[in-house]
């Protein structure tokens, strides 16, 4: 089977999303040929790449961040043409109308692809006047309408980095995206863009996973932007209508959405994507990681808390600070060790302070070295070489998080056996399952009390963390994750959406399209005639 894989701003480039589910996923399907088709978000992203096996036949990269020009310019009646596609494009982008969005950017993919040079008309001063006449229509909203002409260029420029992918020619190659079995976008949003193209100019049937969703991640990413000095109401109202219609696009045309959680089902289905094509999928982990961990008889320092993740304002450790101060009052030999995977500069100096200021330094008498009950460590130290030492360093794993998707690091604990504490937040309660304690978010008092209870009766902690273990080896594997995704690739390629009227599944054999060697006419050679006497 040969497989478009779509990616943005992850494999196989060394850092990004999508980057580790994407690698697990290839290397667990050698039977498969696997195309990628990358957009890449940055030069220094470009720099770095994984080592791709031998049954990844060809990588196709794109650039969203650098100019794009392909110095085409439009005749009179291409001009028009995209007046007219663009106009529509945006008055459903204003409108919130999802008929005249379609309309406009399969138009805009057409005009692309038969001439080039939407890189000029998108930045040029038609369509800014275009989007100017579309915000000031009826049924756009107040934000959009107080629109100023710096807003207008903003959501231009935007624009044309969001809709690169009409131009690229990844559709026409005869060996390109368009001549795939199946294209597998790794994320919703601007990565699924190739995907709904190749579906629409050459029926490629189109599969849509969402560990975490385009349109939330958006809407959680203009939150934060609403704290910037040059915050701009129309430009973020703008950027939320267009990604709103791109995903309802995406969810109706996708012949099958794989979320990798029912929280992120639950934002698919809200935008219109129907029962019968959605099937969750949790993300694979590599559970040998944390193997020696999870089945040690030692289950930690009975006294210690452990927190891992990244140091920002969404996993809240301001409120685990303040619950900790609870905690002590209670247990006075607790500690609470944080190990960071990266950090915020600014948010983790604000930790630094708090826990400084609610917890002094305390030495063991008039001698010894005073040191604080809260220490912040970093993955890879002399005390925690890897992720499942970290774990390891304590009986108790403890997320604080208001804002979560797939929580990843509360899943590694429960490989590690480790009880948990954790917010309600995301797909907290539908990964942990009944196997640790789950409490309000922004709510300190709480949080400690869950802690106290499992630091005051090891045993119970004990029977959690080793039903976390179970349920985290059945559901949250790299084997499971693969197994489903082979049975969806067989049910699509089965379905033939993409196949001419005749053409029969399977009739090609597998061995063509080994790629190496096998496949070259040295080594074949010509076929025998089957009336010769060496076919006998």
């Amino acid at each position: 089977m040969r497989i478009g894989l779509v990616t943005e701003g992850g494999y196989p480039y060394a850092t990004g999303e999508a980057r580790l589910w994407c690698d697990r996923l290839v290397r667990g399907l050698p039977q498969h040929e696997f195309e990628l088709y990358a957009l890449s978000r940055s030069a220094e992203q470009e720099r770095a790449r994984v080592p791709l096996p031998e049954h990844v036949t060809r990588v196709r990269t794109a650039p969203l961040w650098a100019p794009a020009d392909d110095g085409r310019s439009y005749s009179r009646r291409e001009r028009r043409r995209f007046g007219d596609c663009f106009r529509e494009l945006v008055q459903g982008i204003c409108a919130g109308a999802p008929d005249p969005f379609a309309s406009g950017l399969y138009g805009l993919a057409e005009l692309a692809r038969e001439q080039g040079g939407l890189y000029a008309a998108l930045r040029s001063e038609s369509a800014v006047r275009a989007l100017e006449s579309a915000c000031r229509a009826p049924g756009a909203s107040g934000t959009v309408r107080a629109a100023q002409v710096t807003d207008l260029l903003e959501f231009v420029d935007e624009l044309e980095r969001m809709l690169r992918p009409l131009s690229l020619d990844w559709y026409e190659d005869p060996g390109g995206l368009g001549a795939a079995d199946i294209c597998h976008a790794a994320a919703g949003g601007v990565a699924a863009l190739p995907g709904l193209l190749a579906k629409r100019f050459c029926g490629v049937p189109l599969l849509v996973t969402e560990y975490g969703v385009q349109l939330r991640a958006h809407y959680l990413a203009q939150l934060d932007a609403r704290r910037e000095p040059a915050d701009r109401p129309a430009v973020r109202a703008l950027l939320a209508a267009f990604h709103l219609r791109l995903a309802g696009e995406i969810y109706a045309r996708a012949d099958f959405l794989t979320p990798g959680n029912a929280h992120a089902r639950r934002w698919q289905e809200k935008c219109g994507a129907t029962r019968e094509r959605l099937r969750t999928v949790y993300p694979g982990m590599e559970a040998d990681r944390f193997a020696t961990v999870g089945e040690a008889v030692d289950c930690g320092d009975p006294d210690t808390l452990v927190w891992v993740g990244r140091i920002e304002p969404a996993k809240d450790l301001i409120a685990l600070l303040h619950a900790f101060a609870e905690v002590r009052r209670a247990a006075p030999h607790t500690r609470l060790r944080i190990f960071a995977t990266a950090a915020a500069p600014g948010y983790l100096a604000d930790c630094r302070s708090l826990a400084a200021q609610l917890f002094p330094d305390e030495a063991a008498d008039a001698v010894t070295a005073g040191e604080n009950p809260v220490t912040f460590e970093e993955i890879g130290g002399p005390d925690a070489p890897s992720s499942a030492a970290a774990y390891g360093a304590g009986r108790v794993v403890v997320l604080s998080s208001v804002i979560e998707g797939f929580p990843v690091t509360l899943a590694e604990a429960m490989f590690c056996g480790r009880a948990t504490v954790s917010t309600d937040v995301g797909a907290v309660f539908e990964v942990i399952g009944g196997t640790g304690l789950v409490v309000p978010p922004r709510n300190p008092r709480a949080l400690a009390d869950a802690c106290l209870s499992l630091l005051r009766d090891p045993e119970r902690a004990q029977r959690l963390g080793a039903a976390a273990r179970a349920r985290a080896l059945e559901l949250f594997t790299v084997e499971q994750n693969v197994a489903a995704f082979q049975e969806i690739y067989l049910r699509l390629l089965a379905k033939g959406s993409a196949r001419p009227a005749g053409e029969v599944p399977f009739a090609r054999p597998p061995e063509a399209r080994v790629p190496g060697h096998w496949t070259s006419p040295t080594w074949a050679g010509p076929l025998p005639d089957p009336s010769s006497e060496a076919a006998v």
